[in-house]
């Protein structure tokens, strides 16, 4: 059995911010949510025949991407969190966020455009439990790329093929 014929699992990941000064604690995250992309989409009324609609596509649209860890002391992201949400100084980070296999090698990636933090939150202190206070990032961003590294090959693949298919004649 192959990594072709298995899923996936989430457990093993990677979030890298574009931004300085960063500690080794920046990129060790507990848990990310939240890497969507919708369509909008326009509904026009067919013109004359009035039982019909068309839904057209109008724009993608990104959701807020939510980052979770353990807080931790000393942190170049939470520094950077900071100046936007207290100071309103914001200065737009791209990050990269990466699942990766057992060898530490990414197998599929998202480049989060132009981020910039929109919530911090803090999770709860309670005496009565033994619990790891949590640190929740939410980011906004434009948009996404989307990096797999195994249709990049399969796209170059299909490039070389119809190059041939033209140089042959077929």
């Amino acid at each position: 059995m192959s990594a072709f014929d298995t899923p996936q699992v989430g457990f093993h990941f990677l979030v890298l911010f574009e931004i300085l000064p960063q500690f080794p604690q920046d990129v060790r995250f507990q848990e990310v949510s939240g890497l969507t992309v919708d369509l909008e989409m326009e509904t026009v009324a067919e013109g004359g025949e009035h039982r019909f609609v068309h839904n057209l596509p109008v724009r993608s649209k990104y959701g807020d991407v939510t980052l979770k860890r353990g807080k931790m002391l000393g942190s170049g992201v939470l520094h950077w969190a900071r100046q936007a949400l207290d100071e309103f100084r914001f200065k737009p980070s791209n990050v990269l966020i990466s699942l990766m296999n057992a060898d530490h090698v990414p197998l599929y990636n998202w480049y989060l455009i132009n981020a910039i933090p929109k919530k911090l939150e803090v999770s709860s202190f309670n005496a009565g439990n033994n619990e790891i206070v949590v640190e929740t990032l939410v980011l906004s961003y434009q948009y996404f790329k989307y990096y797999d590294p195994i249709s990049v090959g399969l796209d170059a693949a299909a490039g070389l093929t119809a190059s041939l298919d033209i140089n042959i004649g077929i």
